[in-house]
């Protein structure tokens, strides 16, 4: 009786995520995760967010989850649009914790639901990752996030895959994705000043966008030192 309640439960889960996916993609709904709808939005969320913060917030928070749960497409503008509507600070404390509980539950379904479509389609990557998880274990998870050369879809889908704990995934990806979503949330604040042509020549939005031109670089040169002092221990 058991095993067939958990087939049951995984069942649900199926049929909970198709669904989902099904929807999103049936209503168009990514339309509204790019720039243009970002732009042309902008006074009406602004206006709406300072009239209800907590409604407006909360449904932002709830969104981002479902995206990077379901590891939807469109993560990337939602980033750029939390620091436009919401600013620094409390942009990137959503999305820093959004991010991460989403990607905590994407690890998940792939865990449970998704294991052999993961394994098939991810084969190559999921060798990388095993060893790097063997041989580093939270750590290597860590730098995955701090270097953005590996998707993100990947790396949650495919921790999955791992013995990693749940619990030591969701903390170690909200503090290596921490410091991309606040270069994202500062783009997306920067972005958010434009007005006219002469702003997209401002010194700050120029910074913005050098900084996440360099991040990765930045990263990779920190990542080098940090391995070099280990090896020496």
């Amino acid at each position: 009786m058991p095993e067939k309640n958990k087939q049951i439960k995984i069942l649900l889960l199926i049929a909970v995520f198709t669904i989902v996916v099904a929807l999103f993609f049936v209503f168009d709904l990514q339309k509204y995760l790019t720039l243009e709808y970002l732009k042309s939005s902008k006074a009406f969320f602004i206006s709406s967010y300072e009239k209800n913060p907590i409604l407006v917030l909360g449904s932002y928070f709830l969104f981002y989850i479902v995206i990077t749960a379901f590891s939807l497409p469109g993560a990337v503008w939602m980033t750029l649009g939390g620091g436009a509507f919401f600013g620094l600070f409390a942009g990137t404390v959503i999305v820093s914790f959004a991010s991460s509980i989403g990607a905590t539950l994407a690890m998940l379904i792939a865990r449970f639901l998704l294991r052999d479509w993961v394994q098939s389609h991810f084969a190559s990557q999921m060798e990388t990752i095993n060893s790097g998880i063997n041989k580093e274990g939270g750590f290597y998870l860590f730098t995955l996030r701090l270097v953005p050369a590996v998707p993100f879809l990947v790396i949650n889908l495919g921790m999955g895959l791992t013995s990693l704990r749940a619990l030591t995934f969701y903390w170690v990806s909200q503090l290596g994705m921490l410091p991309g979503t606040l270069v994202y949330i500062n783009a997306g604040s920067e972005l958010a000043k434009i007005e006219s042509l002469s702003d997209i020549l401002s010194p700050t939005l120029i910074g913005s966008f050098a900084l996440l031109g360099t991040f990765p670089l930045l990263v990779k040169k920190m990542l080098a030192f940090i391995a070099k002092r280990r090896r020496k221990k």
